[in-house]
């Protein structure tokens, strides 16, 4: 029978919510997971840099840990989507769009990020395919091949030195005038990173597989990837609308055992970290759930 008030609600229910209800069943507690079904990463075809589920498609990591963590008979997963979470630690009430009110002693944020892709055609539909966003994911499989990277201003420099560590034909487009300075054009031609300012009309693609950009003067570069940071922004409004604090790149400010700077309640994943990962969202989440726990023991629970 669902309880009165769980000791805890997880909303977002990926790899971080899902680590952080794995600790929290282990642990004997009673755990609702809210998830409404977007995860950032469902076009990516293949989650990497994660031991013993290397190359695995994040639907079977995603259905895997799912079938672990419910065979705990304290955890409960819901698909929903939550609106608002109100009251202070430990009477908060949980609001969903299906206009459910569910109380709970402690939250977990592990609703991750969106990212605000731009209007280039093409882009989104090779968003995590082949325009991708980090080397430690997805370089290796592009080791060595043509790739670009779009990106403008003073972090040129610094992505590219990075970038080249995996291949050594590289290109800068900045998609306009350039915005960093002769020096570090310099830095970069001795690095043997070409610089593209020609504005992109389109990235020709096949099944978010890169073929080339294409410029709006009709001429063309051929391409097998290309990495792009984008903008974000929090995938879920509740957590600052209820008090929590962000940092200055956005994220929800958490300590080192993911508490925020509301009292009870916590965040993991994307949503609180620069590092955008399958395995450090496990990590993160496993950390929480261990500690709302140490919470609910210290307040006699």
């Amino acid at each position: 029978m669902r309880p009165d008030a769980y000791e805890a609600v997880i909303v977002g229910g990926s790899y971080a919510g899902l680590s952080a209800a794995m600790a929290l069943g282990r642990a004997l507690r009673h755990v609702l997971i809210l998830d409404s079904g977007q995860p950032c990463n469902w076009q990516t075809p293949h989650s990497h840099n994660l031991l013993t589920q290397d190359g695995a498609t994040p639907a079977h990591l995603a259905a895997t840990a799912r079938a672990q963590v419910l065979a705990y008979p304290t955890v409960t997963f819901q698909m929903g989507t939550v609106t608002a979470v109100t009251g202070v630690s430990p009477a908060f009430e949980v609001h969903t769009a299906a206009g459910e009110t569910i109380r709970a002693k402690k939250i977990l944020f592990a609703t991750g990020i969106r990212d605000l892709l731009p209007a280039i055609p093409g882009f989104a539909e090779s968003w995590g395919i082949s325009v991708i966003h980090c080397p430690y994911c997805h370089g290796y499989e592009y080791r060595a091949q043509p790739t670009g990277i779009l990106v403008n201003g003073a972090p040129a420099l610094d992505f590219g030195r990075l970038i080249r560590n995996w291949t050594k034909d590289l290109t800068i487009f900045t998609n306009g005038a350039p915005t960093f300075s002769a020096e570090h054009h310099q830095q970069l031609a001795a690095l043997g990173i070409g610089v593209v300012s020609k504005e992109i009309k389109q990235i020709v693609h096949q099944q978010g597989v890169i073929q080339h950009l294409l410029f709006t003067d009709g001429t063309q570069h051929p391409l097998t990837a290309l990495y792009a940071r984008v903008p974000f922004e929090q995938h879920c409004p509740a957590p600052q609308a209820l008090g929590c604090t962000l940092t200055e790149t956005g994220h929800l400010a958490a300590s080192e055992f993911r508490q925020t700077s509301v009292p009870g309640v916590y965040a993991a994943g994307d949503n609180s970290s620069l590092l955008r990962s399958v395995a450090g969202s496990i990590a993160m989440g496993n950390v929480a759930g261990a500690f709302i726990n140490h919470e609910l023991i210290a307040e006699g629970a």
